[in-house]
């Protein structure tokens, strides 16, 4: 069975979000991330695996549920993070993060029985998800993460290395405001909406 990775840092603010920053204010786009993390870990804890791994940049806090093994992001950059991340494991893994908290149980319930890998692509060009049958971090070292050819190049060196690639579903990441205002538009009882609908509503965060 698969092992399902989160990669994600600690909701703090000033650290996180900081592209919501204007119009909400640290606090609030803090706020948003836990929220977004909450709903991610939640989905996470729903759907089948073996093992439940959150690779955290900073500490847990009470966001996180049980059945979750909290390990440390390793220093240097994303692509560096994201293959030590696919290194502490020996079979199956799929990998998100928490910039899409309308992930369901279901888009997480992946079968590598007909292919080696699968790539989920993201809307402003990066992607949400990659799985790899057998992990592999040297298919993460060396890519270009946050810029728009983000996902094709990681697409490209999975199809290189010889491997079947099956795609999920396209998501937006939660990045700007409109995003976070188009993302719970799609999950309206989630936690980040509930979260954006009280920030936009002047709560305290």
């Amino acid at each position: 069975m698969t092992t399902l990775l989160v990669i994600a840092k600690e909701p703090r603010p000033g650290r996180v979000k900081t592209r919501l920053t204007p119009p909400f204010p640290p606090t609030q786009a803090a706020a948003l991330a836990e929220a977004a993390l909450a709903d991610t870990l939640r989905a996470v804890a729903a759907a089948p695996a073996e093992r439940r791994l959150l690779v955290l940049d900073g500490r847990p806090g009470p966001w996180l549920p049980d059945g979750f093994e909290v390990v440390p992001q390793c220093a240097g950059g994303l692509d560096e993070r994201l293959a030590d991340a696919f290194a502490r494991c020996a079979g199956p893994a799929l990998l998100i993060g928490m910039d899409t908290p309308q992930v369901t149980p279901a888009l997480l319930t992946v079968d590598f029985a007909d292919c080696d890998a699968w790539f989920g692509p993201a809307e402003d060009g990066g992607f949400w998800a990659l799985g790899l049958a057998r992990p592999e971090p040297a298919l993460l070292r060396g890519v270009p993460m946050s810029v728009p050819e983000t996902g094709a190049v990681q697409r490209e060196r999975l199809t290189a290395a010889g491997l079947r690639v099956r795609d999920l579903p396209r998501l937006r990441d939660v990045d700007t405001a409109a995003d976070a205002r188009a993302v719970a538009a799609l999950v309206p009882h989630g936690a980040f909406a509930a979260r954006l609908a009280d920030c936009t509503d002047g709560g305290a965060s």
